[in-house]
């Protein structure tokens, strides 16, 4: 016989992935954790300085019980997971140049520093 004294229940509100951020003269480099999440359950957007990243994790299926051979869950404490975090960086994202990859549960975001405006000069006539 199983027995657990407390039953887990999956919590509703979302967790903040651990990240960092490293930076260089091109931009920004941003890795985050997200165990157990595919790349189509991402959604990044970036507005300005500001970053935020939304994500998933399906709840895992134990085999289908239907089989003869299939073993019965008992237990679970494996949940659905959600993700949320914001954060603001230090200067303003080429927006057309972001890239996102998504590998070992780890997401890498490649954040391009926004290059400074030119000042051109004008010929009065």
């Amino acid at each position: 016989m199983f027995y657990v004294a407390t039953q887990r229940l999956a919590d509703p509100s979302p967790r903040s992935p651990a990240l960092d951020v490293a930076e260089d003269d091109r931009g920004y480099t941003v890795m985050l954790n997200l165990p157990g999440v595919g790349k189509e359950d991402i959604h990044v957007s970036v507005e300005g300085r500001r970053v935020s990243v939304e994500a998933q994790a399906p709840t895992p299926t134990p085999a289908p019980e239907d089989k003869p051979a299939a073993p019965r869950l008992v237990y679970r404490e494996r949940a659905a997971a959600r993700y949320s975090r914001q954060f603001t960086l230090p200067q303003e994202v080429d927006q057309a140049e972001v890239n996102a990859r998504l590998e070992h549960g780890v997401l890498t975001l490649s954040l391009p520093k926004r290059s400074a405006r030119t000042v051109s000069q004008i010929t009065v006539n």
